[in-house]
């Protein structure tokens, strides 16, 4: 076991919403289990409130939970304008902040190619990553590969956790952190109210994934008529989307736009979540709440929901297709309205289905 009081780890995790919440329970476990390390991330600035409230500026209990420090990596932006002197200023600071860390262990979270150039940035001694990245030629920046084993990519972010300090790591719940501003925000949008309120989320990364808003809305307006307050969720570009599934309710649902931390701060006030394959449906999971998971191409083994009371929908003859088709993928169309409630049924209302 590493016994060093300060030792110094770079968690390098960029993105997209739904990818750093599955690393968070692999962080969070080596937080928890050595309490004295200095944990750094390296992060896109657009997932920052997964992290760390806008108010913290050191590590806190409450708004930065997990890590002391992050490191902001635009590379989207810079993908688009590589060779500016924004750019270029930017990448050189990156690199700066990252050698004053002094780390001991970059752990890559994320296999690419430039999750692994920017860890080699840093340059600690010691770089872990999978034997198998999701990008082939990102395992060469790795100075111990580790073969997973785990089906869900929850389960192999553990064990490359696991292997820096010899650890037998578990996945457990993630912590995240609390906004001021944000909870306040949801106190007053939801009120005092009892009435149990179901997020649906129906965007989703490509068409494929999307289950028609047509059928979110009569899930939507059957669950309105049973009592319950339906919020839907429209993340950047959605608004139009959500106002569809209003619509298809008969005005029995509301659209939410609400900022990443306001999202953080309405999940963890709901009593279930229906979504794709998409971030706010692994927000749910995060925070415990239990989800009703509607999958297509994407397979639901390797990061579905995990770890909240949950129902995955899927056709068995769907397959693993990341070609990003815009058509909802033929399994998920033969997934009906009725199917959905049901599961949100057994989870909404457990002793009845037992």
């Amino acid at each position: 076991m590493q016994t060093q009081s300060k030792f110094r780890l770079l968690v390098v995790r960029l993105g997209a919403m739904g990818d750093i919440l599955h690393a968070l329970p692999a962080v969070t476990a080596l937080r928890k289990a050595h309490p004295s390390w200095v944990i750094d991330w390296v992060i896109e600035p657009r997932w920052r409130a997964l992290l760390s409230a806008p108010q913290a500026s050191a590590r806190d209990a409450t708004l930065q939970p997990i890590v002391d420090r992050l490191h902001f990596a635009s590379t989207k932006d810079w993908r688009r304008k590589p060779l500016s002197s924004g750019t270029l200023q930017q990448i050189r600071q990156l690199r700066s902040g990252l050698r004053e860390g002094h780390y001991d262990v970059v752990l890559d979270l994320q296999g690419s190619i430039r999750s692994a150039i920017l860890g080699r940035m840093a340059g600690a001694r010691r770089r872990i990553g999978e034997a198998e990245p999701r990008e082939r030629p990102a395992h060469w920046f790795f100075t111990e590969r580790v073969a997973t084993r785990g089906a869900h990519v929850i389960e192999q972010d553990v064990e490359l956790a696991s292997a820096i300090a010899g650890d037998a790591l578990e996945p457990v719940q993630p912590i995240l952190p609390v906004d001021p501003d944000a909870e306040a925000w949801a106190e007053s949008l939801l009120g005092p109210s009892s009435q149990p309120i179901v997020l649906i989320n129906p965007g989703a990364g490509w068409g494929a994934k999307r289950w028609p808003p047509a059928r979110y809305g009569l899930v939507a307006r059957s669950l309105a008529l049973r009592g319950l307050r339906i919020l839907v969720n429209a993340g950047p570009g959605e608004v139009a989307l959500a106002g569809e599934i209003v619509q298809h309710s008969g005005g029995m649902a509301s659209v939410l736009a609400p900022s990443l931390e306001q999202l953080i701060a309405v999940t963890r006030r709901v009593a279930l979540v229906i979504a794709g394959d998409t971030g706010p449906l692994h927000l749910a999971c995060a925070l415990g709440k239990p989800v009703v998971g509607i999958y297509g191409p994407t397979d639901p083994s390797r990061n579905g929901p995990f770890g909240s009371p949950l129902r995955v929908l899927r056709h068995p003859e769907s397959r693993r297709d990341h070609s990003r088709h815009d058509a909802p993928e033929a399994g998920l169309l033969t997934i009906q309205p009725e199917d959905v409630l049901r599961a949100a049924n057994e989870l909404l209302y457990p002793e009845a289905s037992a």
